[in-house]
């Protein structure tokens, strides 16, 4: 193969990477669907969940349980959360969330490079981020496709995409359950 033609495939190969890296579902597909996320009622108080790490090859590599302590003050949300992996490892990690005046939400938390941003439509809320990801002595940039999914009053479901270059790296799955409140 020529030069000229192996720069002209790496050049398509590199577009495609491109366009596949910007493509995405719109949140707004989801506006009639029921029941609507208020993110304002379901985040505040305590929540369980349950999920798993999927390679891209489709092995379960790890699982976790996670405590969110979901509090507001004025408009901020402030996620507390506690994990506790398969491995027997303990993570925190403390997310504080706003809603900007466009209607989109923007999020920070350690491990996340820049500002994480938002959509809510329906019963659906789309949070993309880049996080500096730890994997042994190295790190590594990944962005994350994250979906919440309200399912009724209690029940949340959650699936992110990580992605490295435009190429899915891994998927994280949650099954989220809101406490009922003290009676």
């Amino acid at each position: 193969m020529s030069l000229l033609k192996l720069f002209r495939a790496g050049l398509i190969a590199l577009g495609l990477v491109a366009l596949s890296a910007c493509a995405g579902i719109d949140p707004a597909k989801y506006v009639n669907e029921k029941p609507t996320l208020d993110m304002r009622q379901y985040f505040n108080g305590t929540i369980d969940g349950y999920g798993m790490v999927r390679n891209r090859s489709g092995e379960v590599t790890r699982r976790f349980v996670v405590v969110i302590k979901a509090s507001w003050a004025g408009d901020v949300l402030t996620l507390d959360e506690d994990f506790v992996w398969s491995d027997g490892q303990k993570e925190k990690r403390i997310w504080t969330i706003q809603r900007r005046a466009d209607g989109t939400w923007s999020g920070k938390a350690d491990g996340v490079v820049g500002e994480a941003t938002g959509k809510l439509s329906g019963n659906a809320f789309n949070f993309r981020y880049t996080f500096d990801l730890p994997v042994g002595d190295k790190r590594y940039h990944v962005n994350f496709d994250d979906w919440l999914y309200l399912i009724d009053e209690r029940n949340m479901l959650n699936h992110a995409q990580i992605s490295k270059f435009g190429f899915n790296v891994a998927d994280v799955f949650i099954s989220f359950n809101k406490r009922l409140p003290a009676q």
